[in-house]
């Protein structure tokens, strides 16, 4: 039964929970961490880790896609990012990295963000960063906006794309316009497509249910959000707790495959991840795999160099991601952010190797298993 409370007089609102307040209960048993498997699999898609990149160019331009996948990651490039619309997006980059140096404020860089992307897409751009991926031998995965998906899908597919990532800041499987202009079918979309397409974001039950049913191989939950960076909740008043929503999801992912005979949809939780600690709640709440943003701008390899945004930042009349400055700039390599070894504490370094550690804690040799995991909520 729904946690419902009063907000006032014949009004209610349904209790929901974050990351940071529920936390994860070991089973009877433990194991050792050379026993525990935290292999993700896809489609016909593999990976070591179950780690997806929010798809930002402050954490992934081709050269960090195809390290990512080198580690056993998916690295998402933002087929409409800087890469698709300049030449030498290292040195426009530089322009933001100098505008920091000079004092510019974190605010302001916003609007240089909305100057560098209104430079149009060139599709000679985009299909020289896809195969610079595609040419190293990692899986090669693209993010397109639902307003962009049926004009640059076409040109991502001939450049070797394997995974389509078909996200804004909230998507819906039935979007309702009065433009003359047709509104992105996704189901119709998703069934001409030869590969795998995840879809997102969603919040709730309803809406990851709808987007299931239109084919998607995998569904994001959450917006993006991190501390400072994201800015839904703050410009639109949207928002759901991400341990309630990951909850719900999986629900909506259960219901589905019993609603089908066993099609399968994955999870892919997408906010409010900042530590290691909340990668292994992610999973433990029923994600199947996190899509980490400003945690990995901390890598030595990020573009940003310690700067963090999400490609909503570049938004021309309405951004809602700000950019925030994460990490230092010498950053620390991304291998050793994600297996360690490390001196933090915190759960900011050694990523994966402590959901490893997390998982045999509680007795749980891979991931499927560890979604059963037991449960608590702070009071």
């Amino acid at each position: 039964m729904r946690d419902l409370v009063d907000i006032g007089m014949g009004r209610t609102a349904r209790r929901a929970y974050g990351l940071d307040e529920v936390e994860i209960v070991p089973s009877r048993r433990t194991r050792s961490s050379k026993d525990v498997s935290t292999a993700w699999q896809i489609d016909a898609y593999r990976f070591d880790i179950p780690l997806i990149t929010h798809p930002t160019d402050a954490i992934v331009s081709p050269a960090t896609a195809v390290a990512v996948g080198q580690q056993g990651g998916l690295g998402v490039i933002n087929a409409e990012g800087l890469w698709a619309r300049h030449a030498d997006a290292d040195k426009v980059l530089d322009r933001i990295l100098a505008a920091e140096d000079d004092d510019v404020s974190l605010p302001e860089l916003v609007g240089v963000l909305q100057e560098l992307h209104a430079a149009p897409i060139q599709v000679d751009l985009l299909t020289e960063a896809i195969r610079h991926v595609r040419d190293s031998g990692v899986t090669v995965a693209a993010r397109v906006s639902p307003q962009h998906a049926a004009e640059l899908t076409p040109d991502l597919l001939a450049a070797g794309v394997e995974l389509l990532i078909v996200q804004g800041t909230i998507i819906s499987a039935e979007h309702v316009s009065r433009d003359s202009a047709e509104p992105l079918n996704l189901k119709s979309f998703i069934a001409e497509l030869d590969i795998p397409v995840i879809a997102g974001g969603v919040h709730d039950y309803r809406t990851a249910m709808h987007l299931m049913r239109t084919g998607a191989a995998g569904v994001i939950v959450g917006y993006g959000n991190s501390a400072g960076v994201t800015t839904t909740d703050s410009a639109l008043g949207i928002g759901t707790p991400m341990a309630t929503a990951i909850v719900d999801a999986a629900a909506a992912r259960r219901d589905y495959l019993d609603e089908t005979g066993g099609r399968y949809v994955h999870v892919i939780a997408d906010g409010d991840v900042y530590t290691s600690g909340d990668i292994a709640k992610s999973i433990a709440c029923g994600a199947d795999a996190v899509m980490l943003g400003a945690p990995l701008a901390a890598a030595a390899e990020a573009p940003g160099k310690g700067l963090y945004w999400t490609a909503s930042a570049a938004h021309p009349s309405l951004p809602r991601s700000g950019v925030l400055a994460v990490a230092d700039r010498d950053g620390v390599d991304l291998q050793t952010l994600l297996f360690g070894p490390t001196s933090d504490p915190d759960g900011m370094v050694n990523l994966f190797g402590a959901l490893r550690r997390a998982m045999a804690k509680a007795g749980y040799s891979d991931l499927k298993e560890f979604q059963k995991v037991g449960l608590t909520v702070r009071s």
